[in-house]
């Protein structure tokens, strides 16, 4: 049992997934109360510290995702307040959030990724800066924001990279494409809970796939051999570890069977990954036999500081 009290949610923000920690947060929020909570939601834009001063609170759920809320830096103003907050802390935030700099850590620690680099939007809207299929990505958004996959016979990568309208970062994550399946697995303290396939209804797993009723079906335990399922759930677990992730976290995969293939690559980790209707990570929880209440509690009793 938690000593904690009062609880401020953190929530919506100031990145492109304001609208999803939105609703995560006001569902997390509710999950509290109901476990008996005195909780304030707290919308964290650049007044974030003042906010949580008035709201007098003993620990942050933060329920952010993206820039400002999942980087590092929110973290960063918790610790500096000594307000005890859930998932992962500054460090870990920070690596996670930058997909290249993950996939240092991930290559030191012997997890297998693929080919990469970071080019300025720029760059990658002029030319192919890889042989085709590759994927282009922000190297620090997450929910498939502002991905171009390119396929093999492009004449050309998209002309809305080089666009002065261009609201996401400049710097450009490039990777080889992987055919095949997606997968994903949550990590709960220190264990996997299960392996979800992601069969979207769209070209691939896009922001409206992930977040609109009925834009994908997961598949929760993923019809796949036991030997990739339990390759997937330690592959979770050690990602986790490597980066030094806390509480809750989600490792995103693609399992290539074409071609008589069976090789997993370990896409990204998400540490702060969403608590929305149709989310991943409350699927697997219940498939485990944990309520969503439960769950939601269980990351609130895991804040610390010095995470």
């Amino acid at each position: 049992m938690t000593g904690f009290k009062r609880v401020a949610v953190l929530l919506g923000g100031l990145s492109a997934e304001r609208e999803v920690s939105l609703v995560s947060g006001r569902a997390c929020a509710k999950a509290l109360r109901d476990e008996g909570f005195d909780v304030v939601e707290i919308d964290a834009g650049h007044d974030l510290a003042e906010r949580l001063r008035q709201a007098k609170a003993e620990a942050a759920f933060n329920a952010l995702h993206g820039r400002w809320g999942e980087d590092g830096c929110v973290q960063g103003v918790l610790e500096l307040m000594q307000i005890p907050y859930t998932h992962s802390g500054v460090l870990a935030s920070a690596l996670a959030m930058h997909k290249e700099r993950a996939k240092d850590a991930f290559r030191g620690a012997g997890i297998p990724v693929v080919p990469s680099m970071v080019v300025d939007r720029r760059e990658a809207s002029a030319r192919h800066v890889m042989e085709p299929p590759y994927v282009i990505k922000p190297v620090n958004e997450g929910s498939s924001v502002g991905v171009y996959i390119i396929r093999k016979g492009d004449n050309r990568p998209p002309a809305a990279l080089g666009s002065g309208e261009w609201a996401l970062s400049n710097a450009m994550m490039v990777e080889e494409y992987v055919p095949g399946r997606e997968l994903t697995v949550a990590v709960m303290g220190d264990r996997a809970l299960a392996v979800t396939e992601i069969v979207p209804k769209t070209a691939f797993y896009d922001y409206d796939a992930k977040y609109a009723p009925g834009g994908s079906e997961h598949v929760v335990p993923a019809k796949i051999p036991d030997v990739v399922r339990d390759e997937a759930l330690a592959l979770a677990e050690r990602a986790h570890a490597a980066l030094g992730c806390r509480g809750v976290s989600r490792a995103d995969f693609r399992y290539d069977d074409t071609n008589g293939r069976g090789r997993l690559i370990v896409l990204e980790v998400n540490t702060q990954p969403g608590m929305t209707p149709t989310s991943l990570v409350p699927e697997q929880a219940a498939y485990t036999g944990m309520s969503f209440r439960k769950l939601v509690r269980w990351i609130l009793e895991d804040a610390s500081c010095d995470r």
